[in-house]
């Protein structure tokens, strides 16, 4: 555990000299500039404590309260708002000062209030996520919270604050230096001009777009998290202690958790480890829109029936990401479709998941004669190894021939872009008109779609997982790929062009993932303009 609060320290300072912090800084500074001695370390105190408790329990609170999803940030844009217009407007500074005043004798500038803002500070520090605060934040979103957790996300924000609160204290010297002092007002104003104008770039969500403007200059620091040795204390706090890593070799990781909770069985009467005992088992999960674990499919199948008779059993967990996965009657569909003709378990509840720690689709589990887990790879690729692995579990009998090297490896060798979320709720690089989450708006294009950026036209609703198509609407994705997959739902029609040109319409009969690119050649930068009939839905975006 101390070293992965070591490490959590020091990713928290690696943290405060990146681009994301630099939405942040201007508040630092002039928070500094404007008060006590005291004042900086009170800011930076609110900020760690706000920090770690939102971090942890943002997620749950607005669940519990059924509030909004961005609620938080909008309150963030309000107090960013509020402070740099009272620093621009003397006034209205001292209209916002009265209520710290009612607090006590002490001066608005002093600690009380110093606290205060830090604490509002916590929500608007959103840090670039690096394996540390993805961790946290998986923890947060399932909520499982635990001792270590806390002090987990404690030190990262401590780590932060350290050199957050050198920042402060740099404001508050500059603002004391004669030549500045004497021009005290006019540069409160400045600062408070350039915290309005990080209102306004909230507003317009350009701050969540800040550091792809930044060259990375941290990233050689950040190797620190991906170290092995900090990369198994993170899997182990995400897996609820357990040690199932990706290993080269065969381990033993002992033995492996019982299926639960799960909902309904496909292709078989329900199943249990126990009663497979004795023969060698492959635990796969994954979801049937998803383009990393379709891709899988071709190797996971070929084993099943090229080592059935040897001893192997392939058991899929389905695990839903979107709603609709969720349903009995689609997976059903998916499955015959994808001609999947082992046992499919429907963990609807994430109950087989928990009691696994799983944290990846896809995720393949090697469970031995014995009941015990060898070998774990998530992700795509390592097709060979993962054979070998079987084989070798299975060398007790008689062997038929590696199957593997026959199937072509269809795993992206390319920087691609990344998986593009369309719903609220997971949306990022998304450009052009503002965002109205929950009710039908219209949008506009811009004239420039960024790299991997997308942007809708015309009429849209945009839910938390989906996006739901109105009256003239469109979309335009800019992307660097070969394949474009997109997962669409309801009933309609997509029109698709790339770059210009008309390429095919997509009739939508079914809730699942549709191909609307396949490009000859290498992955290329290119355009992708889509329209959509009203009532059509869209989920995200996946690329080959």
């Amino acid at each position: 555990m101390l070293l992965l609060v070591g490490v959590a320290f020091v990713a928290g300072v690696v943290t405060a000299i990146s681009p994301c912090v630099l939405p942040v800084l201007p508040i630092v500074l002039a928070g500094g500039a404007t008060g006590g001695r005291r004042r900086p370390y009170a800011i930076v105190s609110g900020l760690v404590v706000s920090f770690t408790v939102f971090t942890l329990a943002a997620t749950a609170l607005l669940s519990a309260l059924g509030l909004p999803d961005d609620l938080l940030r909008n309150i963030a844009i309000a107090i960013v708002l509020l402070v740099g217009l009272s620093l621009l407007l003397p006034p209205l500074g001292r209209l916002v000062e009265r209520p710290f005043q009612a607090l006590g004798r002490r001066q608005p500038g002093d600690t009380g209030s110093g606290f205060l803002l830090g604490a509002s500070l916590g929500l608007l520090f959103t840090p670039c996520a690096g394996p540390v605060i993805a961790a946290v934040a998986a923890l947060a979103a399932t909520s499982r919270f635990s001792a270590e957790s806390i002090l987990v996300t404690l030190s990262y924000a401590v780590g932060a604050g350290v050199i957050l609160l050198l920042f402060a204290l740099a404001g508050q010297s500059g603002i004391n230096l004669r030549a500045v002092r004497d021009r005290a007002p006019q540069v409160r104003q400045a600062l408070g001009a350039v915290i309005a104008g990080v209102a306004v770039l909230m507003v317009f969500g350009l701050d969540l777009r800040l550091a792809t403007y930044v060259p990375g200059y941290t990233h050689s620091l950040q190797r620190v998290e991906r170290a092995p040795a900090a990369q198994r204390e993170i899997d182990r706090l995400l897996a609820g202690h357990r040690h199932v890593l990706p290993d080269s070799q065969l381990r033993d990781f002992g033995q492996a958790p019982e299926f639960q909770d799960i909902e309904r069985w496909i292709n078989s009467k329900p199943l249990t480890l126990a009663s497979l005992r004795g023969k060698v088992v492959l635990i796969d999960f994954w979801t049937y829109s998803c383009i990393n674990c379709l891709r899988t499919l071709p190797y996971v199948k070929r084993w099943a029936d090229t080592y059935r008779r040897a001893g192997l059993v392939v058991v899929g967990v389905h695990t839903p990401e979107f709603a609709f996965e969720h349903v009995p009657g689609n997976v059903e569909r998916a499955v015959r479709s994808l001609g999947v003709g082992y046992p499919v378990a429907l963990d609807n509840d994430y109950g087989t998941w928990s009691a696994w720690g799983n944290q990846y689709w896809p995720a393949k589990y090697f469970v031995d004669r014995q009941g015990h887990v060898r070998f774990a790879h998530f992700g795509e690729g390592d097709y060979q190894r993962s054979e070998d692995v079987i084989r070798t579990l299975l060398a007790e009998k008689a062997l038929p021939k590696p199957v593997s090297a026959s199937i072509r490896d269809q795993t992206p060798r390319e920087l691609l872009t990344p998986e593009t979320y369309l719903g609220s709720a997971r949306i990022d690089r998304f450009v052009g008109s503002r965002l109205v989450p929950g009710r039908e708006a219209d949008y506009s294009i811009p004239k420039v779609v960024p790299q991997n950026s997308f942007a809708y036209g015309g009429s849209w609703t945009v839910e938390k997982e989906r996006i739901v198509a109105g009256k003239d609407a469109r979309l335009r994705l800019s992307f660097h790929a070969r394949k474009v997959f997109l997962v669409l739902g309801s009933s309609g029609r997509v029109g698709v062009a790339v770059d210009g040109r008309r390429v095919k319409t997509v009739d939508v009969i079914e809730d699942r993932l549709y191909t609307l690119a396949d490009l000859s050649g290498k992955a290329d930068d290119h355009t992708l303009d889509l329209s959509f009939t009203p009532g059509t839905e869209a989920y995200a975006f996946t690329f080959g």
